[in-house]
């Protein structure tokens, strides 16, 4: 996840295709790979990092670092660091992620029936 230039194509296609509908902007947010897993992980309650990394098997421990990190930049994710040695960090939906728990729910339904018809 590197650093994009403001100006670039890139970033102007992004610009105009999630200011233009609200759909693709809330896709923008929880699209890729592995943000959604995250989230749905973090839907029973706080998650420390090696908690979250157990219950996802072949994510990176960078790739979780860099998601989780887009995902609190994003509002999605609180993360939450206590003043303990060795240092501990929970993770944890936000308010306004948690409204998409219904959402994914619905996705997650489609998802199974369009697998089933797609055998």
């Amino acid at each position: 996840m590197g650093v994009r230039k403001e100006n670039s194509t890139n970033m102007q296609n992004e610009k105009c295709i999630t200011e233009g509908c609200n759909l693709t902007y809330a896709v923008c947010k929880i699209g890729g790979r592995w943000k959604l897993i995250i989230l749905c992980k973090l839907e029973e309650g706080k998650l420390r990092f090696g908690e979250i990394r157990k219950q996802i098997p072949g994510i990176t421990e960078r790739m979780l670092t860099l998601q989780l990190r887009d995902l609190e930049k994003e509002g999605l994710v609180k993360r939450t660091v206590y003043a303990e040695v060795p240092p501990r960090v929970d993770y944890e939906l936000t308010e306004i992620a948690s409204d998409l728990i219904p959402i994914w729910r619905q996705l997650e339904n489609w998802g199974a029936k369009h697998k089933i018809l797609m055998k």
